[in-house]
């Protein structure tokens, strides 16, 4: 083995990368290279001399170069112990075995395939998130796309009900005119009717009465399902006032009692001391109107028709279960003994134009209307009905601020006080019979009435008039000269005039007109003698 010692051999073999360790005939070490050395944690001359059977198992030199894989222990420099993957090969030659192996600490085996194994859960983990970013991105564009088309619903919804009251304000001007003509003819008509039946002679008058009579009842359908309709679409008039809503329920009693029928017994219980709300009367009459109308419907063959007030305070706990904000509200609450709802008709009640009356018998506005009016009064319903039971509504209206404590709808009803006067109207108004029936009103009650059909004329007649004007009753949408123009203007010309509009245009166009929210007052078309007669008087008699 001198040959191999060569200093030269040894440099060759310290330079190579695996483990080289040559042995003699007798299996003794008798050269180590710079790798082994590493690789058992021995010096070179701890190894010389010593077996290698301990540190490597080898094969048979007789045989044909081999190759061995083995687990082998091995120290480290500072001494550790460590485990090796090791893998061996021998080669005999003349003298002895020279033995390369190729060693890999299992320390550093681990590392790598610890490596591995975090590149390859890196390589998965960044696959889940990139296959999560493209769910979630989907969900996203998932419900982009759902919301996209609820707006879109929405939209369509609203364009309906924009175009739906659009068209039921063009034709509201004219079709109220036209009902206002009729309610007020008829009234003239049914008054002389009712004299002559007083008489001893009147029996051949009472068939005309009850003809005449219809013909108030069908006027006065068309004016509540043209409000309905308006109302539906967001467009009539409201005049939102301190009210109570006790005082409206009363002064309806005798209207319900005569729609209901005498078959229906109505038991009204108000409560005392009940808050004000803040709600348009006229729209206040139509919710109860309303609602004793599908009372009147659910019991052909009669029944109970009971309306309740009360106040309530809604507190946290119950505003969790009713969706309704803690608060006090007033309630109103309208029952029957009909024939019910099933479950399916009930979900369904509220919902604008459906109706289970026959064709041609009910218009499907009725509670929805009701609903648009006591949402946009800030106020909740709410509907509890059973087949074979009957039905009951509750309202519930938010309470007025407590320093609140007159009803300015007081008067508005009260057929009690003189509604008459001594007083002198210029009635300015371009529809010539509406005109005409307005004149016909105010001088039947003792009222010295002045006409006009347009603003020109009525600035003539305001500057030319020989004494007092004391009220301008004037349309608001006219020809050339709207109303509120034709109020400035006679204003100028008689500073002391009081001004009191009428209108059978929906909320836009008299908001547009700057109507509403003035200090003047308005009256809808249409109307009726005592609605009107009391709007007047209410102007005449304010304190300014």
């Amino acid at each position: 083995m001198t040959q191999l010692a060569d200093s030269t051999l040894i440099g060759l073999l310290d330079a190579a990368p695996d483990a080289i360790i040559a042995i003699d005939e007798a299996g003794l070490i008798v050269l180590v290279n710079a790798q082994a050395e590493r690789l058992f944690g021995y010096r070179r001359e701890e190894l010389i001399g010593r077996p290698v059977e301990p540190l490597v198992p080898i094969a048979d030199p007789k045989f044909r170069p081999s190759a061995i894989g083995l687990e082998m222990p091995g120290r480290r420099q500072n001494g550790s112990e460590f485990a090796a993957s090791i893998s061996v090969s021998t080669m005999a030659t003349e003298t002895g075995l020279l033995i390369s192996a190729t060693i890999r600490d299992a320390s550093e085996r681990i590392e790598v395939e610890a490596e591995r194994v975090r590149l390859k859960t890196e390589a998965e983990a960044e696959r889940v998130k990139a296959e999560g970013e493209k769910i979630e991105a989907e969900r996203v564009r998932l419900e982009a796309e759902a919301e996209r088309e609820r707006l879109e619903g929405q939209l369509h919804q609203s364009q309906r009900m924009e175009s739906l009251g659009q068209l039921a304000g063009g034709v509201a001007h004219d079709f109220n005119n036209l009902v206002a003509v009729i309610l007020n003819y008829a009234s003239f008509v049914a008054e002389e009717l009712s004299s002559a039946v007083a008489t001893p002679t009147g029996a051949r008058w009472e068939g005309p009465l009850k003809d005449v009579e219809q013909i108030q009842l069908a006027a006065e359908r068309a004016s509540l399902l043209t409000h309905q309709l308006l109302s539906f679409a967001h467009r009539e008039v409201v005049q939102a006032r301190a009210l109570s809503l006790n005082s409206a329920i009363t002064r309806m009693e005798q209207i319900l009692r005569r729609t209901i029928g005498e078959q229906i017994e109505l038991v009204i219980n108000l409560a005392a001391n009940l808050p004000m709300v803040m709600a348009d009367p006229g729209q206040i009459e139509q919710i109860v109107l309303n609602l004793a109308i599908n009372a009147r419907d659910a019991m052909p063959a009669g029944g109970t028709l009971s309306i309740d007030t009360v106040a309530r305070e809604i507190t946290g706990n119950e505003s969790s279960v009713t969706s309704v904000p803690p608060g006090f509200y007033v309630c109103l609450r309208v029952g029957d003994t009909g024939v019910g709802m099933s479950p399916e008709v009930r979900d369904r009640a509220f919902e604008p134009f459906f109706t289970t009356k026959p064709r041609g018998e009910g218009s499907g506005l009725g509670l929805a209307t009701v609903y648009g009016i006591v949402s946009q009064s800030g106020g909740y319903t709410r509907i509890y009905s059973d087949e074979g039971v009957g039905t009951s509504i509750t309202i519930l209206l938010p309470a007025a601020k407590q320093d609140t404590t007159r009803d300015e709808f007081d008067g508005h009803a009260d057929r009690l006080k003189p509604l008459v006067g001594t007083e002198t109207i210029l009635v300015v108004d371009d529809e010539e019979a509406l005109r005409e029936v307005t004149r016909r009103i105010l001088t039947r009650n003792g009222y010295t009435v002045v006409t006009a059909s347009s603003g020109a004329q009525a600035m003539e007649i305001a500057a030319s008039h020989v004494g007092p004007i004391d009220l301008l009753l004037t349309d608001v949408i006219m020809p050339t000269m709207q109303g509120p123009t034709v109020a400035n203007e006679v204003r100028k010309l008689r500073p002391g005039i009081r001004v009191l509009f009428m209108s059978g245009h929906a909320q836009p166009v008299l908001e547009a007109e700057a109507v509403l929210g003035t200090e003047f007052l308005l009256v809808e078309k249409p109307f009726d003698q005592a609605i009107l007669l009391e709007n007047v008087r209410t102007v005449l008699d304010r304190n300014e």
